[in-house]
């Protein structure tokens, strides 16, 4: 009765807007959902490569944080007719648990201007959505997740955007998306600001406006084609092929990616004129997956992205990007589900990248990374669902500071209803 009358009460407040005869859809198809995050980030830094004098006397030699984040997802159904509407709430809260002005800019909370962390920040939004047959419109916050922007949400609390998205699957095999962006929120920030290319200090900001499709030419062989621009920085076109074969009682994936960037309008963040060919091969059987890949960037610049983001690319890793200009990567990395040895639940992953050949303020360039993750997620009993994972990153460069991280995450959902 109780979940009954708190789920009444929470439809009350969110859609006394809707028409009340087509709203049964609305709540019955409603859900909340309520995550628990809690994250250590620890993080020393081993030399100084890249950096003047002054400024190695004075930058901090590690980053140590530990903060606890709430995210409370509301997501309604639809009301009933040709015409359903709806409405998504998301509400962010961080807290510090431990941190210190020698210590911050994990990107878990916020940094005062004083060098000290938050001791908490937060955030809300609402999504006013409308669908028609199998087209969904959205408007408010998003958390876009395409290959020319994917969201960033590899710390606390995810970044989050702002403006209209539609995705349609009104044709079989094929989902069509468009949107368009004026407003975003750092991973680590409670402030909306204006879009901005990454690396960029200037105080100009555009919109982000993207199309594609995805279709699925059959059940081995996937095709995405996406552009998107970022007004008065740059355009970029992104072709995508992923193919599945059997073989050997495995299977074997194709993934292959090319990204063409070049600048926009009137180019605040520099000249921009190169392509990004990446392509990686796994192979997967009785859980162990094994992959290698090669990556190569040529032309003007590194790969443009939005600030903060995440890039839609296999050297977007721990640390690195490996995306500077005309970088050569090659990447190899191995997977285990111990689902295939009986325990379900417990995953390990490893990987190594290696970049060269590539330019950073007209200089040469090399850096390498090497990951590896264990994760474990309870499946039975009280603690059903809650997930730990702890990962180690070792990066080394010759044109920025090398870094050892260990990072704690540790996880769990709780549907409320």
């Amino acid at each position: 009765m109780s979940r009954f009358l708190f789920r009444g009460a929470t439809c009350g407040l969110l859609c006394g807007w809707l028409p009340v005869a087509g709203a049964a859809g609305f709540i019955e198809d409603s859900k909340l959902k309520l995550q628990l995050r809690n994250v250590y980030f620890n993080e020393n830094f081993r030399d100084e490569q890249g950096m003047s004098a002054r400024a190695a006397a004075t930058a901090k030699s590690e980053r140590v944080e530990w903060a606890q984040g709430f995210l409370l997802d509301y997501q309604s159904g639809f009301t009933q007719g040709t015409l359903g509407l709806g409405l998504d709430a998301l509400g962010l809260v961080g807290f510090k648990l431990d941190s210190g002005r020698g210590r911050s800019g994990t990107g878990l909370l916020p940094v005062h201007d004083d060098g000290r962390a938050a001791d908490e920040f937060a955030s809300a939004g609402i999504t006013a959505k409308a669908r028609l047959g199998s087209t969904v419109v959205k408007h408010g916050t998003l958390l876009p997740k395409t290959p020319v922007l994917v969201y960033n949400d590899a710390r606390l609390l995810p970044q989050t955007y702002q403006g209209t998205q539609l995705t349609s699957t009104d044709i079989d095999n094929l989902t069509l998306t468009a949107g368009h962006l004026d407003r975003f929120k750092q991973r680590d920030s409670s402030n909306s600001t204006g879009l901005y290319l990454d690396g960029y200090g200037g105080p100009a900001s555009g919109d982000f406006s993207f199309a594609g499709a995805d279709y699925a030419v059959s059940k081995q062989l996937r095709l995405s084609y996406f552009h998107g621009e970022l007004e008065h920085f740059y355009r970029q076109d992104f072709a995508g092929l992923v193919h599945d074969l059997p073989l050997g009682g495995g299977v074997l994936t194709t993934d292959l990616r090319y990204f063409k960037s070049r600048d926009s309008g009137t180019a605040y963040g520099g000249g921009i004129d190169n392509d990004m060919f990446s392509g990686q091969l796994s192979y997967a059987h009785s859980g162990h997956t094994v992959g290698a890949g090669y990556q190569v960037l040529d032309g003007e610049a590194g790969l443009p992205y939005i600030s903060g983001a995440t890039v839609y690319s296999f050297s977007n890793v721990g640390i690195g990007k490996f995306i500077e200009e005309e970088e050569k990567t090659w990447m190899a990395s191995y997977a285990y589900n111990f689902a295939a040895a009986g325990v379900p639940g417990l995953t390990f992953m490893t990987r190594y990248l290696s970049g060269d050949n590539g330019r950073s303020g007209g200089e040469g360039i090399k850096e390498w990374e090497r990951d590896a993750e264990i994760a474990y997620v309870v499946q039975g009993g009280p603690l059903k669902g809650l997930g730990v994972k702890l990962r180690n990153y070792v990066y080394r460069s010759d044109f920025a500071r090398g870094r050892d991280s260990n990072r704690l995450y540790l996880t769990y959902d709780i549907a409320i209803w």
